[in-house]
């Protein structure tokens, strides 16, 4: 690979080597994903906290959608002053984006007049407005629950004659499977309504506090809003629940460290009434708080726990150990809540005049009312309405495996969404005409090999960053949610010399522990966390909360102050570092590691 000319650059998208196995790998992704050649001019940087595997095919459409509705609130609705929306491309796989400020002094200040009159009636009617939101984001995930995938018999249902419906069940092929695709994009617009506002809320306290008190830590800042109860936590609760139940029905000897979901089910159903009564409360709690992605809701094969029970079981043994012993299972949300207070209360008192007091106490009143929905929105958007969402595409899988279309239902999620329609017209037309679909011969082979680029493309190391770097990363959504800094690429570049044995980071939430590391790369592996370890990963997701309660520590390579698995590990009181950067890379399972949640710094001990 060679190198753009500068000291301080990463490769061009143009100077990316082929990787080997993946030649055609363009073909997954529609045309204005790839990059342009005047894309090497601009700096982007590799989004592995949304997107930390290959894209799929059909999984493409989880970047598109959502930066498409991101921009449209930013940028034309809200009219945020100083940004526009975020731009993406895919390489190799990999989805890597970019964000478009605003510059001229003039044009911020007509758009922050916008933002005032718009983002300001948000402000002021947010718990009604909010309100509103819940009904229409429910009635949206009662939407996607309630498309159909229609059967195709050898002859159409009699009703369908007999009421005069005018159209036969071949129709709803395709306008059922554009319904999914619609609430998809829908749901999007409504998740970002209210989110980016959150953000913009946030950034103005934290851009006060950084001006008002120089010295202050980005953890120290977010503290202040700290001791949330949000609804991503629920699921989390539930389990706890359950966790109760079982030692109140002595059934705690089954919740073994290490024992899989199935081995106790099979042992739960030779339990008698007790075992019943279990088996109904996991069921209850199922729907809707076990439609949680073991992910962050972007992969169709990061499965819920309602589809794969392995994430909840795993956090199971903890939860009934600790509720025989007596010990108290709730997060130390009182405490937290105590501790912003006196954090508040401390830099509040170095404030000079009562008119600076007095913006400090709105802009931090404003957010702890915002600040909620940051994370109760996840569970109702990429977490309750993507499984469903999934599961909708996933059913249209098995109908095109069904009539041989496809070899087996996940095939689907190696064609493009236009792919997918073609084919469903192939099935249209062969059930109308009597004939036999043609799709088999055409798509199959287009899927053994799409399956092949995946695999080759999973072996290549995406570069951090590509393009010249700007001459200052001062976007502070940028730094507080991806930890994208100056002092980030000087890592990433190699500027910062550390010894083998000491990773840096983001000072995410505090306290200082020691533990052996358990380095994930897959969130498909969290089953393998044990006691007492230090979860070592690229990201986490919110839904990972459960395992938190195991672990002494958690450290990622990406991610910043405000990202959810720092707010997570604040919520949970355990310590934590994020954005590093290299930490899978330097550390391997097994390691003992001391993690320094104050101070940011990882220390591989032996």
């Amino acid at each position: 690979m060679s190198q753009p000319s500068g000291e301080r650059a990463f490769p061009l998208p143009s100077q990316i080597d082929a990787v080997p196995g993946a030649e055609g790998w363009e073909e997954m992704y529609p045309y204005f994903s790839r990059f342009q050649p005047e894309d090497d001019q601009r700096f982007w940087f590799y989004n592995s906290m949304h997107f930390p595997e290959v894209v799929p095919a059909f999984d493409g459409l989880t970047s598109e959608i959502p930066y498409t509705a991101i921009g449209a609130n930013t940028a034309r609705l809200f009219s945020f002053p100083t940004t526009l929306g975020i731009e993406y491309r895919i390489l190799n796989g990999r989805v890597y984006i970019t964000a478009n400020p605003v510059t001229d002094a003039g044009k911020i200040e007509e758009r922050l007049a916008h933002f005032q009159e718009r983002a300001g009636h948000y402000y002021a009617n947010w718990d009604r407005l909010y309100d509103g939101w819940q009904g229409r984001i429910e009635a949206l995930i009662a939407e996607i629950e309630a498309v159909e995938v229609p059967r195709l018999g050898e002859l159409d249902d009699l009703s369908v004659v007999m009421e005069s419906r005018g159209y036969a069940s071949n129709h709803l092929l395709r306008e059922n499977f554009h319904r999914c695709i619609d609430l998809y994009s829908k749901m999007w617009h409504h998740h970002t309504e209210f989110l980016m506002l959150g953000y913009g809320a946030y950034v103005v306290f934290f851009d006060f506090c950084r001006q008002a008190f120089p010295e202050i830590g980005d953890q120290t800042v977010a503290r202040m809003v700290a001791g949330m109860d949000v609804t991503m936590y629920r699921p989390d609760d539930e389990l706890k629940k359950l966790a109760a139940l079982a030692v109140e029905l002595d059934l705690a000897d089954l919740f073994v460290e290490g024992n899989e979901p199935d081995k106790v089910l099979s042992g739960l159903a030779g339990r008698g009434d007790a075992g019943r009564r279990w088996l109904a409360a996991l069921e209850e709690a199922k729907d809707p708080w076990f439609n949680v992605s073991v992910g962050d809701g972007f992969y169709h094969h990061h499965l819920s726990w309602a589809d794969d029970l392995t994430v909840p079981f795993a956090a199971l043994p903890r939860y009934v150990e600790q509720v025989r012993a007596g010990e108290d299972l709730t997060r130390p949300t009182d405490r937290l809540a105590q501790e912003r207070e006196r954090i508040a209360d401390e830099y509040r008192a170095l404030l000079g005049s009562d008119d600076e007091k007095a913006a400090f106490d709105q802009m931090l009143g404003l957010c702890r009312q915002v600040f909620p929905y940051i994370e109760s929105h996840k569970f109702y958007c990429e977490h309750w309405f993507t499984t469903r969402f999934f599961q909708r595409i996933r059913a249209f899988g098995a109908l095109l495996a069904d009539r041989g279309v496809l070899a087996e239902a996940d095939d689907v999620f190696h064609l493009r969404h236009p792919e997918v329609e073609d084919a469903l017209a192939d099935v249209q037309l062969a059930w109308a005409s009597g004939g036999k679909e043609l799709g088999a011969r055409h798509w199959q082979p287009i899927v053994a090999r799409r399956k092949e680029i995946v695999e080759a493309l999973s072996r290549w190391s995406p570069p951090p960053a590509l393009g010249p770097v700007p001459d200052s990363m001062n976007d502070p959504a940028v730094q507080m949610l991806w930890g994208v800094t100056d002092e980030t690429i000087t890592t990433w570049l190699g500027g910062e010399e550390l010894d083998e044995h000491t990773v840096r980071g983001y000072a995410a939430s505090p306290g200082v522990v020691e533990g052996v590391a358990r380095v994930l790369m897959s969130v498909n592996d969290i089953g393998s966390i044990r006691e007492g370890e230090v979860l070592v990963c690229p990201v986490t997701a919110p839904s990972w909360g459960p395992v938190f309660g195991k672990i002494a520590a958690a450290v990622s390579d990406i991610g910043g102050s405000m990202s959810h698995a720092a707010i997570v590990a604040r919520e949970y009181g355990m310590p934590a570092v994020v954005g590093t950067g290299q930490a899978t890379a330097k550390i391997r399972t097994g390691d003992r590691l001391r993690v320094d949640g104050d101070r940011g710094v990882v220390t591989i001990l032996r």
